[in-house]
């Protein structure tokens, strides 16, 4: 591993623990959306709860973090064990049809169970025109794949991916390339230490 990653790597275990702390309460609007009646009555069968992730576990498998973006979408990974995410990838999106045929490759390979997605909260928890992008992204989904999705908070994801890199003195470039990955890792990993803490799993 190259010095660079090493502090990548180390900078993003502190930030995980520091955004863990904000994301806790924020990460309610979430959970409670799935308990409104509203949403449970436009909600896809694809979607669940973090809580009910034990239900459709299975031995040796991870889970998968994405942080759905206009135009890329960042991708991580977790251990077998559901502790730490491990940035993947950048895609770069093109139709939808093809970015999830890749997306249900990448399940496949990686012997994912779950997809834990960022949502898109406002500042005061409300969901926007984003918001409502990411639930139709994971309506369309549910056709092409068994998987299922967990909705996390994603405020402010993408500017701790950034500041991680800018500590680990990465360029301008290699920044824009690895960002969304960076973020979808820190979305993923929030939800592993809400697994962890509360052993849901």
């Amino acid at each position: 591993m190259q010095f660079q990653e090493i502090l990548l790597a180390n900078f993003c275990s502190r930030l995980f623990l520091e955004f863990g702390r904000y994301g806790k309460n924020r990460n309610r609007a979430c959970i409670q959306s799935l308990a409104n009646p509203v949403y449970t009555r436009s909600m896809s069968s694809n979607l669940i709860a973090l809580e009910d992730l034990g239900g459709v576990k299975k031995p040796n498998t991870c889970l998968m973090g994405l942080d759905l973006g206009s135009k890329t979408i960042g991708i991580a990974v977790s251990d077998t064990r559901l502790v730490v995410a491990s940035p993947r990838e950048t895609l770069a999106r093109k139709k939808f049809s093809l970015d999830a045929q890749y997306l249900v490759q990448m399940v496949e390979k990686e012997i994912v169970f779950a997809f834990i997605v960022g949502m898109p909260l406002n500042m005061d928890g409300s969901e926007g025109r984003r918001a409502q992008s990411t639930r139709s992204f994971i309506r369309n989904m549910a056709p092409l794949t068994k998987i299922p999705f967990v909705l996390w908070d994603e405020s402010l994801s993408s500017f701790a991916a950034d500041q991680a890199m800018i500590e680990a003195d990465l360029s301008r470039r290699k920044r824009a390339e690895k960002i969304d990955a960076i973020a979808a890792a820190i979305i993923l990993q929030g939800a592993l230490d809400r697994i962890q803490a509360e052993q849901l799993l």
